[in-house]
């Protein structure tokens, strides 16, 4: 059985023919579904950012610069974790680039052991972006009411108590309650919990 990492893409973005060829060759010897291309541009103009993967990035290309296809991928928003590898880096770019949000940064040439590991580390860093979004997504739908009936369902208020400090009717809270399950696919206060505490964790100035 497959798992996570051998479903999701591995790109692998770097000018130098050879380390492509190289690099595609021991991948899909681990069964990892890889794409690979020459520069930035021809993998952001290929590519669907917004789905989950991991791009192995080198620094030094024409066209684009690694950490300029990095930082359209942030601003972007997309949920593509990203692997330095380059032959000419040093401490201060490293630094730079896993302040920047990379998950890993390698020299060359590199120890395939320690990259297959790096990319497993990196489809379930995007496969948690993904999610995060998809929570984001449904949170950015809910109402204002609705807001507010799950800021106190959260700290753990029943709905007489909820609807006495809304000023509302117990049904209004019922019914806003029935559809906060529904939309964030709820089961219990718990699962709401938890997809209301996954959702703060990624947006720092909501509540």
């Amino acid at each position: 059985m497959l798992n996570i990492a051998q479903t999701l893409p591995v790109y692998v973005v770097d000018d130098d023919e050879s380390v492509r060829d190289s690099l595609l060759f021991m991948l899909e010897g681990h069964d990892f579904d890889v794409k690979s291309y020459a520069d930035g541009q021809q993998f952001l103009d290929s590519v669907d950012i917004q789905r989950a993967g991991c791009v192995i990035l080198d620094s030094r290309m024409p066209k684009l610069r690694g950490q300029q296809v990095h930082q359209v991928l942030k601003q972007a928003n997309s949920p593509l974790a990203v692997i330095f590898l380059t032959g000419h880096g040093d401490v201060p770019m490293a630094v730079d680039s896993l302040k920047a949000g990379a998950v890993h940064f390698f020299q060359k040439p590199v120890n395939g052991a320690a990259l297959i590991e790096a990319i497993n580390d990196c489809i379930r860093v995007s496969q948690d972006n993904l999610d995060a979004l998809m929570i984001k997504a449904i949170f950015d739908t809910l109402t204002a009411r609705e807001r507010d009936i799950l800021q106190l369902i959260v700290e753990g208020k029943r709905n007489l108590k909820i609807a006495d400090e809304l000023c509302i009717a117990t049904r209004t809270v019922e019914v806003h309650r029935a559809s906060l399950m529904k939309k964030l696919n709820a089961k219990t206060v718990a699962e709401l919990t938890y997809a209301y505490g996954r959702y703060v964790a990624h947006s720092p100035n909501n509540t």
